[in-house]
């Protein structure tokens, strides 16, 4: 499928050095000889010299007006999957991969093609029904060259029906089709949290806490209004910077111009955060934010000390009261880099219990469910190695006694920031009754405890002197 809209666009970006989309023959026979599955026992210098070797699935596919790039394919199951994602910049010199977001929308795109074509690959009828089934279904997904929503197998395959529905000129582009049952909304709060902890006095501890809101509204209606609305504890720390949906129809500008990095005042706005909206068919993040939370939820300290062939290790966590003691999972998790397997290993918790994984080169604390009522746990133990092996894992950062000890939690119905839906305050301006659901989720991510009694790899220091 071809978007001359897009490639209107990639001609302003690029200007002179422009390289028109060749037609779709000749693009083709251009990607098959890149990928070499045309001419591969011929030897040609720019595809094949050993110094240009691609880590990626990012091709340059040179065409008679020039080189093609970032061209993104892969294989599966004997078919290809390619695309070339429009850059929003100029390509001399050209810009690095990860700046290239139509990259990962692309994927995402192909990905989504790959899930709905691959379940039939041993059917050749039924694969050849749904390769011909999909630029309808593109139509959808991907209308002006923009992917809206890469769940393929989601849409409706049948053109005809799309072609009768009557046409709205309030239908925003985003609703790509229509709901028809009971109205329901559902909306779940994810936040997670990072941590890096180092119980050091010239070592600032770090932690940060960003949330996403992820709703699903099936409405009847070619343009429904909702309006959701986010609340907080008094004397909450506000959510900054917040970043919204395109479909969030009007919202106060105050809400958008708190950011993290200036220091809170007495003006920042600290809610109700409210979102009026135009819901998408698919499931959305209606908006991110992140919030200056005053504690970590867990307080941690590691001690790893080398004594002769043997390690010494304590590790002492204590949840912070305010949050919810009630996980679904909590578990510590102690690697040993550069060391061989774990040979001996003595202990003692004082709650939970503690595993060795099957290469014997990590120690994982299952806490469970719940700390105890003293909300404090522990664990010592001495531990010595074998032979190293390749196997075992290495890292070129953790050497010696620099070490860490990462966490692993999740805590339902609970947010570190108090963010919360109240069900009463979502509104919605359609006929019916709907059926609302609201639930919320701390996340742990990247948590660490870094070895007190060894240099971090990174510090931050106090700005006092």
């Amino acid at each position: 499928r071809r978007y001359p809209t897009v490639e209107v666009r990639a001609e302003t970006f690029n200007g002179s050095t422009h390289v028109p989309v060749p037609s779709d023959s000749a693009f083709l026979k251009a990607l098959l000889f890149e990928l070499r599955l045309v001419d591969d026992h011929i030897f040609v210098e720019h595809r094949d010299t050993c110094t240009r070797i691609n880590h990626s699935s990012v091709y340059s596919v040179r065409t008679e007006g020039g080189d093609l790039w970032p061209v993104l394919a892969f294989q599966k199951s004997g078919l290809i999957y390619a695309c070339l994602p429009l850059v929003e910049e100029t390509l001399e010199p050209r810009p690095p991969l990860l700046t290239v977001a139509g990259l990962s929308q692309g994927l995402a795109l192909l990905l989504g093609i790959v899930e709905y074509i691959s379940p039939s690959r041993k059917n050749e009828a039924e694969m050849s029904a749904k390769i011909g089934q999909l630029r309808n279904l593109l139509i959808q997904a991907c209308p002006l060259g923009t992917p809206l929503n890469t769940n393929i197998r989601s849409l409706n395959s049948s053109f005809d029906d799309i072609q009768e529905m009557p046409t709205d000129e309030n239908q925003p582009a985003w609703r790509s089709n229509t709901y028809k049952g009971k109205p329901q909304v559902n909306v779940c709060i994810t936040e997670k949290v990072k941590c890096m902890q180092y119980d050091k006095r010239d070592v600032v501890d770090t932690w940060q806490v960003y949330g996403a809101v992820n709703c699903k509204c099936d409405i009847e209606g070619s343009a429904p209004n909702v309006t959701l609305t986010l609340n907080l504890p008094t004397n909450a720390p506000p959510l900054q910077d917040i970043v919204i949906h395109h479909c969030v129809t009007s919202i106060d500008p105050a809400m958008l111009m708190s950011s993290s990095a200036e220091p809170l005042d007495d003006s920042v706005f600290n809610g109700p955060y409210k979102f009026p909206f135009i819901p998408p068919s698919e499931s959305f993040n209606l908006c991110y934010y992140t919030s200056q939370v005053p504690v970590p939820p867990i307080l941690g300290c590691y001690e790893l000390i080398e004594e002769g062939s043997q390690l010494k290790i304590t590790i002492n966590l204590k949840l912070h009261e305010s949050v919810k003691n009630s996980f679904e999972y909590c578990e510590a998790r102690i690697p040993f880099f550069n060391r061989g397997p774990i040979a001996q290993l003595e202990y003692k918790v004082s709650y939970g219990q503690l595993d060795l994984s099957r290469e014997k080169s990590l120690l994982v604390w299952v806490i469970g469910q719940k700390f105890p009522k003293s909300l404090e746990v522990s664990l010592t133990g001495t531990v010595s190695f074998g032979t190293a092996g390749k196997e075992h894992p290495t890292d070129y950062v953790c050497t010696g006694n620099t070490a860490y000890v990462k966490l692993y939690f999740r805590i339902p119905d609970f947010t570190l920031t108090g963010c919360y839906v109240d069900q009463h305050s979502i509104q919605l301006f359609a006929p019916g009754k709907p059926k609302l659901t609201a639930s919320r989720e701390l996340i742990s991510s990247d948590y660490y405890l870094w070895n007190s009694k060894a240099p971090a790899p990174t510090v931050y220091k106090t700005l006092l002197d």
